[in-house]
Formats: C-alpha cells, structure tokens, sequence
C-alpha cells in the first residue's frame, strides 16, 4: 500500500465531504480514490467515512486519525522540500590545476558562496580535468587548450635559483636582465673563460605541461634551437622539482606566480606558442549546461591567466590576475 497516497485520498475527503470532489482536487478517478479509502479502512480495521448519508460525514475514528494522517502528509511534504534544497545547493565539483595559491582558490569558493553556489575545487592534472568533466563527477573544469585558441593565457617562463646578495655586481647585473623573454637558442652551450663549453640545464617540466600539443611543440622548439631533446624532462614531484632549481642544478618551466610563491627568479618564454592555453567547460548534467561568466573569470584568475580572448579573437588589454579576479 502507498500510504501518503492513500492518506491523501482520505484527508481530501475529508476537507471537501465528496468523493468526486476529492477524487478532482487530486487529479485521480472517483472509483480509484473510492478504493484507497476502502483499502485504508481495512488497514485501520474501522471505517472512516458514514456513507449511509446523502453527504459525506467523518466517523469518531476518521476524526481521531485525522490530525495524525495530516501530520504525516505535512512530514512528508517538509522533506521533499529539504531534499529539493539540498539538491539545489550541493557542491559542485571544480576541477583546477595543481599548486595553485591557496588565496586564489579561496577567491573561487567565495564568488560562488556569493551567488549561492556552494563550489568544491579539486587540483588535478589536466588529462584527470577532461576526463571527471566528461563523466560528469566534475560540473566545472579548466580545460588545456593551444594557447591561440584558448580563451585564456597564462605565460610560461623558465624558474632559476634567485640571486644572492654577495654576488659580484657584474654577475648580479646579468642576472637582474633575466626578467626579459627568454630564447631558447640563448640556452645552447657556449665557451666559457677558460675555453671549455658550458652544459646547459636540464628543463623540468611539471604535470600541468605533460600534455601532447604543449610537450610536443616544446620538443620540436627544443630541437629548432638546436638543443637536445632529452634536456627536457617530466619534473615528478613539484617539491623534487623546486629543490632542485633553487639549487641551480635544473630549470623549471612554471608560471610566474608559482616561480615567485617559491622564491625562484623567473623569465618568461618569448615563444608564445609555448605558453598555457585554458577554456573552462561545464558538465551538459548541469541545468542549462553553460559556464557563468563570472565563475570562467575566477577560475581563469587562480589558473594566473593574464590575458582573455574577445569572441573575434584580439586579446584584451590586462592587468593580469587582479582584473579577472575583480569579475568574480
């Protein structure tokens, strides 16, 4: 027996002393309606209605369980309500890269707390991204994409030991020229005073550059300048990668606010085409299937993009992450 709907039967009844009245309140046929009151009946072993009147009259024991059959009706009701809002504000799963500042993904967590959207940030690497976005266990993702068709950039640099302050000036004058764009033919060995050739440093390359289009066009542009592709290398573990760049033994392809938030001297690439490219997708599970415009700004903002794309393809002016995290 469907007990709210045979308690439904019965409390309609009631309020509207028919039959045919209750049955077209509820949207159900009179004989229908009829038998579920009959069906309750026999669960209550008494009746509930007197149909020896030309009206419907509620018996002691219909007017008894009244009250309590209301109660149930009412419970029931309260808790479909609560789970249609828990439903409404569940967390949503983000997707983001990896050592992202803790700073920039409590922005993200706030802007959506700010619209009433309770945001769950998961740092994976990017293959992870796409593939939780396209089963769906992620609403929202940033998504790697070539940086010319991406709606969002993020420069990419090579990360060095910092300068020490007891450096001879004319040392620390060359390094202090390090913030201008890097070539990678620069890297190629050269003739040191003593005539015998400099080794260059390997490139460690860190999980969120381990995708095809970008670590193939850093081999082929590797290759171009006339370096060795096996000086470019998977970093493994960022903690691994840092020691050994702030030791001076590796270089450390990484953007510029993870170079700074770790205390390493950073330049950037002058090849663009190196640099990251992001899109941020949404899972089509979701009601309308389209990324907010305010939630793409905030997570392009934590992934440290500095420029957007217009829709025509002519990159707006910037003011790096602050102007997108303003958006949020």
């Amino acid at each position: 027996m469907d007990l709210l709907a045979h308690l439904e039967a019965y409390v309609a009844t009631v309020d509207e002393t028919s039959f045919s009245r209750a049955a077209d309140r509820l949207g159900i046929a009179q004989p229908l309606l009829s038998r579920r009151i009959k069906t309750l009946e026999a669960h209550f072993g008494g009746l509930l209605f007197d149909r020896s009147r030309r009206q419907v009259a509620t018996t002691e024991l219909g007017m008894l369980l009244l009250p309590y059959a209301q109660d149930v009706l009412d419970r029931a009701q309260r808790l479909e309500q609560v789970a249609r809002s828990a439903q409404q504000a569940q967390a949503r799963a983000v997707g983001v890269p990896a050592d992202r500042a803790p700073a920039a993904l409590a922005r993200v967590i706030r802007a959506g707390a700010e619209r009433g959207i309770t945001l769950g940030v998961r740092e994976l690497p990017p293959q992870e991204r796409a593939d939780r976005l396209a089963d769906g266990s992620l609403a929202y993702a940033l998504l790697r994409v070539p940086p010319e068709h991406a709606a969002y950039r993020v420069s990419l640099g090579l990360a060095g030991p910092p300068p020490l302050d007891a450096e001879r000036p004319a040392r620390a004058a060359a390094r202090a020229g390090r913030g201008r764009p890097v070539h990678l033919e620069d890297l190629r060995p050269r003739r040191g005073a003593t005539g015998e050739r400099t080794v260059p440093l390997p490139i460690l390359t860190l999980p969120e550059d381990e995708v095809p289009h970008a670590r193939d066009r850093l081999g082929r542009a590797v290759a171009r300048s006339g370096l060795s592709e096996r000086l470019v290398r998977p970093a493994g573990p960022a903690a691994t990668a840092l020691a050994e760049t702030l030791a001076g033994r590796a270089m450390l392809l990484c953007d510029e606010p993870f170079a700074r938030r770790h205390g390493a001297d950073w330049a950037p690439l002058a090849d663009a085409s190196l640099h990251r490219g992001y899109d941020v997708g949404g899972t089509p599970r979701l009601p309308g299937g389209d990324v907010p415009e305010w939630l793409s700004a905030v997570l392009a903002a934590a992934a440290g993009a500095e420029s957007a794309v217009r829709a025509a393809g002519r990159p707006e002016s910037t003011d790096a992450t602050s102007r997108l995290a303003a958006r949020g």
